[in-house]
């Protein structure tokens, strides 16, 4: 058993390395929040800009593709995936489960991989296994905006263009609540609204776009729907990029937030083991004082 002394210095350490689980879990908390209200306000408008794009590009009578986008690269052995992780540890199992979701979903496709990693947690674990990554971002803003995450379409947009890859795919962790996030892989590119599960992979992880609505509008398009298509396809692209951003942010702080409360509590609970075994460490320190004492008293008055 440790002495008191000893005892007494893990007492002291864990009270120091409790506060700051419990700062941090007050930064994540003020954070979540912020995160959250970012998420929930961009929601609406990404879905009904999807719905208009699958309206619109449905609508198309000619049969052939309306915009390069909208149809497979030429390069249909690879594929390329974007993973997004954190730039930070401390969140609990976030970074590990969608790495893992990741991988698995191409090891199910079964092809070439190209990896664009956005977080420093994701492009060091890419690394570390001997994955191809052809480009990274680290260091993003806290709170962003559409053209910060501009370098990052440009590279998934260029690279499918140029008929280096047949697919592009996103992953990220799609923020539920505080206590749920769920890892997701959502397809990017080509945006074809009439994907199935078993093409994607057949997975229950797998986030595919939504067929249109069975009633299209009868839309007028000025000058015409090909134009139109060339304006929106590209930002829409980049809107599926920085909504899924947000959605990681946000399940990256809630998943901060209660990985350092459980720490926080764990902290709590050895403080008080420590706390019960210095008590009996004193008192046992204290009962064998008292009897060499009452041991001397008796020796000195038998000797007498």
């Amino acid at each position: 058993m440790p002495g008191i002394r000893e005892i007494r210095r893990r007492i002291r350490s864990v009270k120091n390395i409790m506060q700051v689980t419990m700062a941090l879990e007050a930064v994540s908390a003020s954070r979540v929040r912020r995160a959250t209200a970012q998420v929930v306000a961009s929601r609406a408008y990404a879905n009904l800009a999807l719905e208009m794009l699958s309206n619109i590009a449905s609508a198309n009578q000619s049969g052939t593709p309306l915009h390069p986008l909208l149809t497979k690269g030429r390069n249909t052995d690879t594929i390329t995936v974007a993973l997004i992780t954190s730039d930070r540890g401390l969140a609990g199992a976030y970074n590990a489960n969608i790495i893992r979701v990741a991988r698995r979903f191409v090891h199910v496709k079964g092809q070439k991989v190209k990896w664009v990693a956005v977080g420093r947690k994701g492009r060091d674990a890419l690394i570390r296994l001997g994955e191809h990554v052809i480009a990274d971002f680290t260091g993003l803003p806290s709170w962003m905006t559409v053209a910060d995450i501009r370098p990052i379409a440009r590279v998934l947009i260029n690279d499918f263009l140029e008929g280096h890859c047949g697919e592009t795919f996103i992953a990220y962790t799609d923020f539920i609540n505080t206590l749920t996030q769920r890892p997701r892989v959502q397809r990017l590119l080509p945006l074809m609204t009439d994907a199935s599960l078993e093409e994607l992979g057949g997975q229950d992880y797998m986030k595919i776009i939504p067929p249109p609505t069975s009633k299209v509008p009868d839309y007028i398009y000025e000058p015409s729907a090909a134009g139109i298509l060339d304006e929106i396809v590209p930002k829409f692209t980049e809107l599926v990029i920085f909504q899924s951003i947000l959605e990681s942010v946000a399940s990256e702080h809630s998943a901060r937030m209660v990985a350092m409360r459980n720490a926080s509590d764990a902290a709590r609970a050895l403080v008080d083991a420590y706390q019960l075994s210095y008590n009996k460490a004193r008192q046992a320190a204290i009962t064998s004082e008292i009897l060499d004492i009452v041991g001397g008293v008796e020796a000195l008055r038998t000797s007498g």
